[in-house]
């Protein structure tokens, strides 16, 4: 970890930058206090694509056919 004063920080911000893409943690002090911490940002997490697995599944008519009564639980007997 380095620590940095505000002016340098201002002065080698590009500098300091670089080190933090290296994988270098930077605090930015004033009056020899740290009150800044710089880190790698974690990347963007990808939103996902709709309709992204078109084509690559396919159902079967059936698939959409009400399940039968003994998955659900139910007795054809308690809807008479």
């Amino acid at each position: 970890m380095t620590i940095v004063s505000v002016h340098e920080a201002k002065t080698h911000l590009s500098r300091l930058i670089e080190r933090v893409l290296a994988g270098e943690e930077v605090v930015i002090a004033r009056n020899k206090e740290p009150v800044v911490r710089l880190v790698r940002e974690a990347p963007a997490k990808k939103k996902p694509l709709l309709g992204a697995m078109a084509g690559r599944i396919a159902f079967d008519e059936s698939f959409f056919d009400p399940l039968p009564d003994e998955y659900l639980g139910i007795k054809a007997e308690d809807w008479e």
